[in-house]
């Protein structure tokens, strides 16, 4: 009996009465708990795009401080005009994000899913720390480095919620025996770290260009050019680890993790030319917005090939 098999079956029966009022609410747990999982990754992928709207539309200092808006008041006035109406409008999606998380770690708890429930616990501590380092990109003017940090945290926290997600798909996955032999596992660790220095070195590429969020916000005072091409590299490298973790993944028969890795790697195709778009036109603001929706994408994909590729099985 697997340990999920388990925590689905130590919850008490029914008694001769029928269904209690707590009953009902496990059963509506246990199918909220998918649906409430995938709202996570949406919602958490979402808000890089709207942290990146606050940025490329200048309003990263609409709120001139935190955790109130202004030295008076916790909702913008209309001296702020639009970017005050942005950057708080931003500051508000944290608590819809926070009710998501919370309800998934519920719905698990409820559901008996210990080892989801602490996945969940996890992504919803994430939130207002989320929180938390936003309000020191404000204090802090916009330092490009806690900027990169804010992103990156945001990403990390996308990747387990498909960690989340693998976990309910997949009750049954114990952690007796790997399925794949260690060379796929190695190169599925392989992709997801070059992804993640490939996401890192975006975020450095970020802080030496333009669209600081403000305009009198810090740039690094790095060489953006030079890390244009070094970030580049390093999605050239991620690209032919990820064709290197195709073949792999077709040569173990596993059809799921082969779906994954093509995914990925569709994905990595898109942003690739997304960027080179943005690269050579200037940095339109739109294409920044679509290449910080596809950085969450990435992120969830590179996720998903990995754990895909070490989930461990009980035998039969």
């Amino acid at each position: 009996m697997t340990s999920s098999t388990t925590e689905r079956r130590d919850r008490p029966s029914a008694g001769p009465g029928g269904p209690t009022f707590l009953d009902r609410v496990d059963a509506a747990a246990a199918r909220g708990l998918v649906p409430l999982a995938i709202a996570n990754l949406v919602a958490n992928i979402a808000i890089v795009l709207t942290g990146g709207v606050v940025r490329l539309t200048g309003s990263g200092l609409g709120c001139p401080t935190w955790p109130r808006c202004t030295d008076e008041s916790y909702v913008p006035h209309g001296s702020l005009g639009i970017h005050g109406a942005i950057e708080f409008g931003n500051r508000l999606l944290t608590f819809a994000l926070a009710l998501i998380a919370l309800l998934t770690f519920l719905a698990a708890w409820r559901a008996r899913r210990r080892r989801a429930a602490k996945v969940a616990f996890v992504i919803g501590l994430g939130i207002p720390a989320q929180a938390l380092i936003g309000g020191v990109t404000v204090l802090t003017d916009l330092n490009p480095w806690i900027v990169a940090f804010h992103l990156l945290v945001s990403l990390a926290i996308v990747a387990l919620c498909v960690r989340l997600l693998d976990l309910l798909r997949h009750p049954d996955a114990g952690t007796v025996q790997p399925p794949h032999a260690p060379v796929v596992r190695r190169t599925a660790l392989a992709v997801f770290v070059s992804g993640w220095v490939a996401l890192y070195l975006g975020t450095v590429v970020t802080g030496s260009g333009p669209h600081a969020g403000d305009v009198n916000s810090p740039r690094t005072g790095l060489d953006p050019q030079l890390f244009s091409h070094v970030h580049a590299a390093s999605v050239y490298v991620l690209v032919a680890l990820t064709g290197l973790a195709l073949v792999v993944a077709r040569r173990s028969g596993d059809a799921r993790l082969v779906r994954a890795v093509v995914v990925l790697l569709g994905v990595l195709v898109a942003q690739g030319a997304v960027g080179l778009t943005q690269y050579f036109t200037g940095l339109p603001e739109v294409l920044v917005a679509i290449h910080l929706v596809g950085a969450g994408v990435c992120s969830a994909c590179l996720a998903w090939v990995l754990v895909r590729a070490t989930r461990r099985t009980t035998p039969a």
